[in-house]
């Protein structure tokens, strides 16, 4: 069985699209996939008793409880190693990770960022592309590599930014399609690396 990690550290509700959809879509057969932990930077993310309801391990590892941010990269692989990982999936994960980090999992770390990548790398997309007039935005599934916000693209879902959008708005308009494409992206890599 290949075990997926997810990391996050809010709400997850990227993380519960994906576990919904594995369950739905009988990812441990069709895919030979399952999610098996959820791992936290914060003690209080509610996604983590989402995860736990739906009886998948999770732990909480809090960065600041280490010197570093190497410190912490160190420890977070050590907890995720123990799931001998086939792949490992940022969900809300507002970490930015060291380049060892993304080197130790080349290949299986995935993310999903708020904007339609290469626009609008880091914070605050939505704000961004409302004030740089954009009349579409939408989110980006990609591999990580050392390079913030870079990567391999694997899929991208657009939004209309409507004329009387604020940020909240067009960020959930933008929600409901990372529902949708993260999920797909996942099963499409999944497929495609057996």
């Amino acid at each position: 069985m290949r075990n997926i990690v997810i990391l996050i550290s809010g709400g997850g509700s990227n993380m519960a699209a994906i576990v919904w959809t594995a369950a739905r879509e009988d990812w441990k057969t069709r895919l030979n996939a399952q999610v098996s932990a959820v791992i936290s930077n914060k003690a209080d993310a509610k996604g983590l008793v989402f995860a736990q309801g739906e009886g998948i391990d999770t732990a909480v590892l809090d960065h600041k409880a280490y010197p570093d941010r190497e410190a912490f990269d160190a420890a977070l692989m050590q907890a995720i190693d123990a799931h001998a990982p086939a792949l490992v999936v940022l969900a809300g994960f507002m970490r930015i990770l060291t380049p060892g980090f993304v080197d130790h999992y080349a290949g299986r770390l995935l993310n999903i960022h708020p904007s339609l990548l290469p626009a609008f790398p880091g914070l605050h997309t939505h704000r961004r592309a409302i004030e740089a007039g954009c009349k579409f935005a939408g989110a980006t599934v990609h591999q990580v590599t050392a390079e913030l916000d870079h990567g391999p693209i694997l899929a991208q879902a657009v939004v209309p930014v409507l004329p009387d959008d604020d940020e909240d708005a067009l960020a959930a308009r933008v929600l409901t399609q990372e529902h949708l494409i993260y999920p797909r992206a996942i099963a499409q890599f999944l497929n495609a690396t057996r």
